[in-house]
């Protein structure tokens, strides 16, 4: 009987498995789980993850489920969110929770293909020109875009606001960086300009002075008939 069990039957040590509109739902919600489980079932198509304690979303950690639609990550603990957390099922998600986390950033690639409707609330987001470019490219949930909150910003009078609200009123995070950018290689080039022009007045001051004490020292030789 056990040979005739797939593989991709089994389920995850305090979590259950079980069947929704005839596909696969692994339930995990609030197992005090620190980390996503290694053995979820291939043919999973709903996994529910939140009300635990994870902290990181690890690059390839749902590789394997090329069936998921469905991805619930809400009330955890997570900071840290990998470039290649989501490869191999971006394509494939409808919706992707990661509300009520510790999240400040998200690296953008971490998002790329992602066709999922996404919500990003609750957390406690640093604005800049990142999280702003994350914005433009992500399909965020309607209901949950007011809840985007900035909880630090470049500007003291940016936090406390809604992203959304700081971005309408014509503020370009991402204007501020290539100004500041801009700012440090004019910086930059007049430190390496100065030097240059240092360098050219001792060098000629060098010579100058060397000049003369020949001059002097040819002065100072015995005039010849």
């Amino acid at each position: 009987l056990l040979l005739c069990v797939p593989w991709g039957s089994s389920c995850p040590p305090r979590c259950q498995c079980t069947e929704r509109a005839g596909a696969k739902a692994v339930l995990c919600s609030s197992q005090h789980l620190e980390e996503i489980p290694k053995d979820i079932p291939k043919d999973a198509v709903f996994l529910k993850l939140d009300a635990n304690s994870i902290t990181r979303i690890p690059s390839n950690a749902f590789r394997h489920l090329s069936h998921l639609q469905e991805l619930d990550l809400s009330r955890n603990a997570i900071e840290k969110i990998d470039r290649a957390a989501f490869k191999g099922v971006a394509a494939g998600l409808r919706t992707l929770d990661l509300s009520s986390n510790h999240i400040r950033s998200i690296p953008k690639e971490a998002l790329l293909a992602l066709n999922a409707k996404l919500r990003l609330a609750n957390n406690p987001w640093h604005c800049e020109c990142a999280l702003q470019e994350v914005l433009w490219e992500a399909q965020l949930d309607p209901d949950s875009v007011q809840d985007i909150t900035c909880h630090t910003a470049p500007r003291e009078e940016y936090v406390g606001k809604p992203l959304l609200q700081v971005l309408d009123a014509g503020v370009n995070f991402c204007s501020v960086r290539q100004r500041t950018t801009d700012v440090a290689m004019f910086i930059a080039m007049f430190g390496w300009f100065a030097m240059v022009i240092v360098y050219v007045i001792c060098y000629v001051r060098h010579n100058r002075e060397d000049t003369c004490k020949h001059v002097d020292y040819l002065k100072s030789l015995p005039s010849t008939q």
